[in-house]
């Protein structure tokens, strides 16, 4: 079984928003693949179903970003996923934007969210899919950046990268022996 988390921020507010990444691209994750997140449990929104064959759960943490470690400790433990088996879906300021990176592990680099997982897991070796929002305009700071609404002239090319992502996580689910 696998975990999948999209980072982001709960509510209106922050529904376009660059820190919104995650959130918007396991959205178009469970869209594609029949999976409804209409649970509420374990501070999120999940819903459990079958990607590329497998078993997953696709969850977004609702405690805001900087606490996504809380909804993905409980969850993990209630359905026994070990961190390998968990990938987070973020956006990532350190990459250009419309870029989407996978890795197999490694560092929080700057971001909150991502050090609240390592901490609450106890380890980075878990997968992650991170998406492209940078640089930040020298005109903003950070936290205005990211919590800024994505520019329509934006949009076409940051949906491309949600498709991107949705692919790259279809195929990290397939079980090693019948990856192409």
């Amino acid at each position: 079984m696998w975990i999948i988390a999209g980072l982001g921020n709960p509510g209106r507010k922050y529904l376009y928003t660059w820190h919104n990444m995650g959130y918007l691209a396991v959205d178009m994750l469970a869209e594609r693949n029949g999976i409804f997140l209409d649970k509420d449990k374990f501070s999120g929104m999940y819903g459990k179903g079958r990607i590329s064959g497998e078993d997953v759960i696709i969850v977004k943490p609702t405690t805001f970003m900087n606490n996504s470690g809380e909804c993905l400790i409980q969850i993990s433990k209630f359905f026994k996923v070990e961190p390998k088996n968990i990938i987070t879906v973020y956006d990532d300021i350190d990459i250009p934007k419309g870029t989407v990176r996978v890795r197999e592990k490694g560092s929080a680099g700057t971001h909150n969210g991502m050090r609240s997982i390592i901490r609450h897991l106890g380890t980075q070796e878990f997968p992650r899919v991170r998406i492209g929002t940078g640089p930040v305009p020298e005109h903003f700071d950070l936290v205005d950046y990211v919590l800024s609404e994505v520019p329509e002239g934006d949009r076409k090319q940051i949906g491309e990268a949600f498709v991107m992502a949705c692919e790259a996580i279809e195929k990290m689910v397939i079980p090693d022996g019948s990856k192409t």
